[in-house]
């Protein structure tokens, strides 16, 4: 449990090394580094994120963003830390993911945990191959596993993921690092029916 929470901290902190600055492209929601986010994939995840939050009887507010901002601040802290991972030569096995599955009660409890993050079942996989390979380069970067290593390591793993630049498109809202969403941009705001 510890390294999915040491990844939901670092994905928190994801808000703080992202950056919005030139236009995306058209049919892009965000671009990370050199990988493009589309809107279709993004529209997709929202969809998969909403089915399973009501599934799950999960209010949408519990996520503190509108659910687009939500999905799309997720897809781009994991193809950040994904490419991070990549610079560092930092690798994740299938078997690595299987072992943590298996030691916090199997893939059903961890996408009820990983859901109430805000990530559909469909990602929980790459969700927590993304926080395992966090974890290994927050113990490369700090140098050891103690807390004063721990804390390094974060901020090392801070500096490197700020030099992936992050575009996002402005119809999804103003992104500040500082602030995060500043606004709920076209497509963020919570649909005001009640589904019947």
């Amino acid at each position: 449990m510890k390294s999915i929470r040491v990844a939901v901290a670092v994905a928190a902190l994801g808000v703080a090394v992202t950056a919005c600055s030139s236009p995306v492209q058209a049919g892009s929601a965000a671009v990370v580094g050199n990988e493009r986010i589309s809107a279709s994939d993004l529209s997709t995840n929202v969809k998969q994120l909403e089915s399973a939050l009501a599934k799950a009887q999960i209010p949408q507010s519990q996520l503190g963003l509108p659910v687009t901002q939500y999905a799309l601040l997720q897809m781009v802290n994991v193809a950040q830390f994904r490419q991070l991972a990549t610079k560092a030569g930092t690798k994740v096995t299938d078997g690595e993911i299987d072992q943590l599955i298996a030691s916090q009660g199997g893939l059903a409890a961890l996408e009820k945990q990983t859901l109430a993050q805000g990530v559909p079942p469909a990602y929980t996989r790459e969700w927590l191959g993304t926080s395992i390979a966090i974890n290994k380069m927050m113990q490369q970067y700090g140098g050891g596993t103690d807390e004063a290593a721990r804390q390094r390591g974060q901020q090392k793993l801070i500096e490197e993921a700020s030099a992936i630049k992050v575009t996002y498109s402005p119809r999804y809202g103003t992104f500040d690092p500082q602030k995060g969403f500043v606004d709920a941009g076209r497509f963020g705001k919570p649909a005001s029916s009640t589904q019947g």
